[in-house]
């Protein structure tokens, strides 16, 4: 299986990553005490500030980011644009996505935009690779 599907399992996992970011070490502290609300935990992000609102904004980005991303390496793909540029795009998203998590984590704004667009230019020449590759 071609690097770039690998690629797209793990952009689809790193939400995933993101939510447990903001959850994290809240889980062993009773809800009463401001731990973790698995019977409402939309309400309970909602209620969270710092790291862990940050940690969940940038899940709400990850799961924003994969529409395109998803169609860009299935397009590549389907119109057979050469096999190492379509994983070496898709690899470099995944990249920059993991590094966009950890700007937005850390509250590192300028360089989490800088990020946000080069994974975006990265879906983008993914798309559009067919016309020139």
């Amino acid at each position: 299986m071609a690097l770039s599907y690998w690629c797209v399992l793990l952009a689809c996992l790193l939400p995933i990553v993101a939510a447990g970011a903001a959850k994290w070490g809240k889980f062993s502290r009773p809800v009463r005490e401001g731990g973790y609300d698995n019977e409402d935990p939309r309400a309970w992000l909602a209620r969270q500030s710092g790291r862990r609102a940050r940690a969940n904004a940038a899940q709400a980005n990850s799961f924003e980011a994969l529409p395109l991303f998803i169609a860009a390496v299935f397009t590549a793909q389907q119109l057979q644009v050469r096999q190492d540029l379509v994983d070496g795009l898709s690899a470099a998203f995944v990249l920059l996505r993991v590094v966009y998590i950890v700007l937005y984590v850390t509250n590192r704004a300028t360089a989490r935009t800088l990020v946000w667009s080069a994974g975006l230019a990265v879906s983008i020449a993914l798309m559009v690779s067919p016309l020139w590759a």
